[in-house]
């Protein structure tokens, strides 16, 4: 096989499995009626780097590389405002496909993307 059948053919597989990945549930923008319901008592998560831990109240326990702070989060119109995490005050969109959310700024920025769960046991 030479090799520009091969990148061709590793090309068409990306697209194909790109569409595939994609077209089980797209992201979808959540209106601010809908984040509270959606994000009291969970978590949202990495896995790896961070977690924002949404108590009911508005309480926020957000965990960065190991170190927990406490805050508060909010619904502000249709965005999710977080005050005492690891970045200070800030606001994002939010958007899901299934349990996966990201959080986005509008910025042009990349979103922090993670996982919404039940809360786990942290140290």
């Amino acid at each position: 096989m030479t090799a520009a059948r091969f990148l061709t053919i590793a090309m068409a597989l990306a697209v194909v499995g790109s569409s595939v990945a994609t077209a089980a549930e797209p992201f979808r923008r959540l209106p601010g009626r809908a984040l509270a319901e959606r994000l009291a008592g969970r978590e949202l998560t990495d896995d790896v780097h961070w977690a924002y831990g949404f108590e009911r109240g508005g309480r926020l326990r957000a965990v960065s590389m190991g170190t927990l702070r406490t805050g508060s989060w909010r619904v502000r119109g249709d965005e999710l405002c977080l005050d005492g995490g690891p970045n200070g005050a800030r606001c994002f969109q939010v958007w899901a496909a299934g349990d996966s959310i990201e959080l986005r700024r509008g910025d042009g920025s990349l979103p922090d993307a993670g996982t919404l769960r039940k809360p786990q046991a942290r140290r």
